[in-house]
C-alpha cells in the first residue's frame, strides 16, 4: 500500500492518510489485527473472515484438520488461496497496525474543531447528534424539541450509525460472495464451452473416420466386381477370337479349293481332268463335297456378348445412406420408452 503517493495527492496529509487506512469491506478504519493478502492489499481479519465464509459456505472442520478454501480480494479480484488454517493463516501487517496507532494518537491530541462535525442548517450552533426515524434523516436536538421533527420518532445517532454500518457490511459481504459465485458460474460455463468444442471436434473426427472406412469398403467392393467383369470379358473375347482364327483357317482352305477347282475346269482332256484333285481326297466333284464337310465349326449363341448378368442395384444402399442419422443417447431412449408406455396405458 503506497501511503506516500496517497498523501502527496492531497493537501491535508492526515485526511489522505485516513483514506489509506479504510477497509474496503466495512469502510471503517482497519481494526486489529490487520491481515495482508498475497496481492498486497489489506483487510481487517474479521472482514476477511466474513468474505471467506461467504465464498465458502460449506467450509468446516473435519476432525482435527481444517480444510483450506479460497476467495477473491475485494480490491483487485485476485484469487486468494488459503491453507487449512483459513484466514488465521494470513500474515499480519504490523506496519499498518503501527500506523493506525500513531494516527489515532495524533487525532486524539488534536483539538476538536467546529467544522469537523456536521452542524444543523436550521440551528447553526447545534451539532447533528440524533436520527429522525420517521423522516430517515439525521438532525439535532433543537429540531426534535422545537423544530420540524418535534412529532417524529428519533433514535441515538450512533445506534443508527452502527446498525446501518453493520447492515451495509453484511450487504457488501453478500455482494462479494455473490460476485464469487457468479465468477464460478462463468468459469464453469467457459469450461463447458471448451469441452463442447473439444467433444465436437472428436465427434467430427470419428464421423469422418467411419465414412472414410465405408468409402474404402465400397471402393474395395467396386474393384472386386470390376475384376469379375474383366475376367468374364477376357473369357468371352478369348473364345470369340479363337472362333475367328478357326473360321479364317477354314476360309483359307476353302479359297485354295476354289483355286484347285478353277484349275480343274481349265483342263480339256478327260484323263487330265479326272487326275486333278487335292491329296487324300476322292476324284472331283466328290472331293469338293468332302472338303466342305470340314467347315462345320462351332457358333456363338444369340446374346453371347451381353453383360447384363453383371448389373448391380444400389438403390437399397442409397436409401440406407439417406437414412443415416445419429443414434439417440441412452437417456433419450429411456425418455422415448417412457412416452410409449404412457401412450399404451
Amino acid at each position: 500500500m503506497d501511503f506516500q503517493a496517497g498523501i502527496l495527492r492531497d493537501g491535508n496529509p492526515m485526511e489522505s492518510l485516513e483514506k489509506q487506512l479504510i477497509c474496503p469491506i466495512c469502510l471503517e478504519m482497519f481494526s486489529k489485527p490487520v491481515v495482508i493478502l498475497p496481492c498486497q492489499h489489506n483487510l481487517c481479519r474479521k472482514c476477511a473472515n466474513d468474505v471467506f465464509q461467504a465464498a465458502n459456505p460449506y467450509w468446516q472442520s473435519r476432525g482435527s484438520v481444517i480444510s483450506g478454501g479460497r476467495f477473491r480480494c475485494p480490491s483487485c479480484r485476485h484469487e486468494v488461496l488459503l491453507d487449512r488454517h483459513g484466514v488465521y493463516g494470513l500474515q499480519r501487517n504490523l506496519l499498518v497496525e503501527n500506523i493506525i496507532d500513531i494516527y489515532k494518537q495524533e487525532c486524539s491530541s488534536r483539538p476538536l474543531k467546529k467544522g469537523e462535525h456536521p452542524m444543523c442548517k436550521e440551528h447553526e450552533d447545534e451539532r447533528i447528534n440524533i436520527y429522525c426515524v420517521t423522516c430517515e434523516v439525521p438532525t439535532c436536538s433543537m429540531c426534535k424539541v422545537f423544530g420540524s421533527h418535534k412529532d417524529c420518532e428519533v433514535a441515538p445517532l450512533q445506534t443508527v450509525f452502527q446498525g446501518q454500518k453493520t447492515e451495509l457490511n453484511n450487504c457488501i459481504s453478500m455482494l462479494v460472495a455473490g460476485n464469487d459465485r457468479i465468477q464460478t458460474i462463468i468459469s464453469q460455463l467457459e469450461d463447458s464451452c471448451r469441452c463442447t468444442e473439444e467433444n465436437s471436434e472428436a465427434a467430427k473426427q470419428e464421423l469422418c473416420a467411419r465414412f472414410d472406412a465405408l468409402a474404402a469398403l465400397l471402393e474395395e467392393k467396386k474393384s472386386e466386381l470390376l475384376q469379375r467383369i474383366t475376367r468374364e470379358q477376357g473369357d468371352k473375347t478369348g473364345f470369340v477370337q479363337g472362333l475367328i482364327c478357326q473360321y479364317k483357317e477354314q476360309l483359307e482352305k476353302s479359297s485354295r479349293l476354289v483355286e484347285t477347282a478353277i484349275q480343274a475346269m481349265e483342263e480339256t482332256g478327260g484323263a487330265a481332268f479326272l487326275m486333278v484333285r487335292p491329296p487324300n481326297l476322292p476324284p472331283a466333284p466328290r472331293w469338293i463335297v468332302e472338303a466342305s464337310k470340314g467347315g462345320r465349326l462351332e457358333k456363338i449363341e444369340h446374346g453371347y456378348e451381353s453383360m447384363d448378368a453383371f448389373s448391380v442395384s444400389l438403390d437399397h444402399l442409397a436409401e440406407a445412406v439417406r437414412a443415416l442419422d445419429f443414434e439417440p443417447a441412452e437417456e433419450d431412449e429411456e425418455y422415448f420408452d417412457g412416452e410409449e408406455e404412457e401412450v399404451e396405458e
